[in-house]
């Protein structure tokens, strides 16, 4: 099987971004429209207003940093203390996960309980909105784990060409940073 093979061809049903509607004048329909026979991709887009994008913006910001959804995954198995989460989040550090652990708990995704021991004990644990969040982040962990080889070949295969362009083409920025 050949690289180019491993490639999964893109789904007939993709309509590309510049079509023409049936008056022949060029429409302007979302940047790539998925055919959706069951409704449910049209039923998620309605939820999804343009007024709304910056919120949502927001919130994927948030729960779609490098450490935050570690953190949600580790605590989806139960209230942890500080320690035991820095040790189960490889490779974060003090401040990142004392960062990201107030910006969760501001969000309404991790509650922080200091328990009134000698030395006070901080516990964390999921609220009810942040065990909302555990399942969609373990689904897209399993998407990223079902398509790294694809995406792999991928990247390959998009280096080599960029590596074959002419010098003068090559120099130019292929996207804005």
């Amino acid at each position: 099987m050949s690289p180019q093979d491993a490639i999964p061809a893109a789904p007939s049903d993709i309509r590309p971004a510049n079509s023409i509607g049936n008056n022949g004048l060029a429409t302007k329909p979302p940047r790539c429209s998925v055919a959706d026979p069951d409704g449910r991709l049209a039923h998620l887009r309605s939820r999804i207003s343009r007024d709304a994008c910056p919120a949502i913006r927001e919130v994927l910001n948030r729960v779609g940093d490098k450490w935050s959804s570690l953190i949600v995954v580790m605590l989806s198995e139960g209230r942890m203390r500080f320690s035991d989460l820095r040790r189960a989040v490889d490779g974060i550090s003090q401040r990142m996960l004392t960062r990201n652990l107030r910006a969760l708990e501001r969000d309404g995704l991790v509650r922080r309980t200091v328990l009134p021991t000698v030395p006070p004990r901080v516990d964390y644990e999921l609220t009810p909105l942040g065990q909302t969040l555990v399942e969609p982040i373990l689904l897209l962990a399993a998407w990223a784990s079902e398509n790294r080889d694809a995406i792999a070949v991928a990247r390959r295969q998009f280096d080599a060409e960029a590596a074959a362009l002419p010098l003068s083409t090559a120099e130019i920025p292929l996207s804005k940073p």
